[in-house]
């Protein structure tokens, strides 16, 4: 079963949840984790907010997601893994997406910087 189960994940790449995402713009500031405080941000800007079945009472900020496109409107996605850090809730109500990107992040999976895309995601 083990065997199986690696041989999924090496030949597929999936084991994670699939949702949806797209990205917001600034201001980043405040957030619903740390406020104001600029140290927050990874240095790779690599970031994003969470929609209310992520946000888990607030028990989501600084988890890191590995997360890669896999679908959406006129084949969007640039292929590979980026590892994102939730900082906030998502800002809109509703959010619109599992999963809102920073503008750095969105582009480093997707070609179309205001699309919807599908994405897989794991802690």
């Amino acid at each position: 079963m083990v065997l199986l189960f690696w041989m999924c994940y090496d030949i597929l790449g999936i084991l994670g949840d699939v949702g949806s995402a797209g990205s917001y713009d600034p201001p980043y500031l405040p957030t619903k984790c740390n406020g104001d405080e600029q140290d927050q941000f990874p240095e790779d800007g690599y970031f994003v907010a969470v929609s209310d079945g992520l946000w888990d009472n607030g028990a989501a900020c600084g988890r890191r997601y590995q997360m890669r496109c896999i679908s959406g409107p006129r084949r969007p996605c640039k292929g590979g893994f980026i590892v994102v850090q939730v900082i906030d809730f998502c800002k809109s109500d509703p959010c619109g997406a599992t999963l809102r990107l920073s503008n750095k992040a969105f582009q480093a999976i997707s070609r179309f910087p205001k699309a919807r895309i599908n994405v897989e995601y794991q802690q």
